[in-house]
């Protein structure tokens, strides 16, 4: 028996890295700390053991897959590379070498979830900060579309409402709690304060709150979004506070014109930092969706939705989405770093992926219903192999390794593909 302390959990965008595994012959036995997301992942480690790559579900050795697959990539006009939020640094990076090489559209899962946040800080900037600086200083938490005790069952505990802080001693008992949303939800039983918000009118209501915090009352009948008196009462905390967040979610981000109801929340941040110190963050889903991101990012100069068939890096979300482009039908093969994503895409962009070739990088754990022409089974980064990830705050996390495993990293498939279509 060997037990792992301090290791780092990538189940959702939390990356708590305080966990305490239990190991016995290669199985994990117990994972302390982890929640009930978490903890189902870490237990059912090796369960299923599929081959390490497949061609139309058939078992085959790594370098006959690894050879069909170059030679699928290689002749196709137009290839999508999508997904990435499962995996870490060094897949993410290899991802984009390939998507160069072979003058691809790569994507990541953000562009199904916080892609109108990242459009939106790109137009009006975000003051932000780490989740250490929250735990530390934050004495008025604002969860705006987010329902954290389904989605990240640890962000409380660990980041926002319970933690003593040096300047929150008191912990909870130190913080006021709001949540804004459409519909009560187990997160607001959590909460001092439930703002209902009008199914549709978020944007109003942060304009309605953008104009008390500068002194301005709203004309008579006009549209606020959410009850007047609770906007005045919530103007009042946010100029009031010492340090005040707000962590906002899809609930926001995906609504219709999402992109202009976070760009009114992230200016009304802005303006509140003429009265004290307050910050905004994402509430990323997937494990590694922000170093993906990140990596993206640095490696291309932009976030997602890229395109590097001229050569160069062209970013334009809609025009390079991946479910943009399959609906569309622009692209004839697709390579998928983690396929449980896929099932998001509208009915169009499905029924085209159905009809190219697909090559699937999956963990041994993801039982996908897409055909694909080939598939590989992947290592689990954190689990079978050490890397990064990133926290919903950029902060990178690095990963260890506690279990063997006779599979190859995605970085390994992704760059022996590349080679393949290099030797060719």
């Amino acid at each position: 028996m060997e037990v792992f302390e301090n290791v780092a959990c990538t189940v959702c965008g939390c990356v708590c890295d305080d966990l305490r595994v239990t190991v016995q012959s290669g199985k994990v036995l117990h994972a302390e700390g982890a929640c009930r997301l978490a903890e189902p992942w870490f237990l059912t480690q090796d369960e299923r053991q599929p081959p390490a790559a497949t061609i139309d579900g058939q078992p085959v050795a790594l370098s006959v897959a690894l050879a069909n697959a170059a030679t699928i990539l290689g002749s196709a006009r137009s290839v999508l590379i999508y997904g990435l939020s499962r995996s870490s640094t060094a897949g993410q990076r290899a991802a984009v070498a390939l998507a160069d090489r072979i003058g691809a559209t790569i994507d990541t899962t953000a562009s199904l979830c916080h892609a109108p946040s990242v459009m939106a800080l790109q137009q009006v900037g975000e003051s932000t900060c780490s989740l250490g600086e929250v735990k530390n200083r934050a004495d008025l938490v604002i969860y705006w579309g987010s329902n954290p005790v389904d989605s990240h069952p640890r962000h409380f505990e660990r980041y926002a409402l319970f933690p003593e802080g040096e300047f929150v001693p008191a912990g909870r008992a130190g913080r006021t709690v709001v949540v804004a949303d459409v519909k009560t939800t187990p997160s607001t039983e959590a909460a001092d304060v439930f703002l209902p918000i009008e199914p549709g009118r978020d944007f109003e209501a942060l304009w309605t709150l953008r104009g008390l915090i500068k002194g301005v009352t709203p004309q008579p009948h006009a549209v606020s979004g959410a009850p007047l008196p609770m906007l005045h009462e919530l103007a009042r905390k946010m100029k009031s506070c010492r340090c005040g967040i707000v962590f906002f979610g899809l609930g926001l981000s995906t609504t219709r014109l999402g992109n202009r109801s976070v760009e009114a929340l992230l200016a009304l941040v802005t303006d509140l930092n003429d009265f004290t110190r307050f910050y905004a963050r994402r509430m990323r889903v997937a494990g590694d969706v922000a170093g993906a991101d990140s990596v993206l990012a640095w490696q291309t100069g932009y976030p997602f939705s890229v395109n590097l068939g001229r050569g160069y890096p062209r970013y334009n979300p809609g025009e390079f989405s991946a479910e943009g482009v399959l609906e569309r039908g622009e692209v004839d093969a697709c390579l998928l770093v983690g396929s449980e994503g896929v099932d998001r895409f509208s009915a169009a962009a499905q029924a085209h992926l159905h009809s190219i070739p697909v090559i699937a990088l999956d963990h041994p754990m993801i039982e996908s219903a897409l055909p694909a022409a080939v598939r590989f089974t992947t290592a689990v980064y954190g689990v079978h192999l050490p890397g990064t990830a990133y926290r919903m705050d950029e902060i990178p996390i690095p990963l260890r390794a506690f279990l063997p495993s006779r599979y190859p990293s995605d970085a390994d498939v992704l760059l022996g593909i590349e080679e393949q279509i290099t030797a060719s």
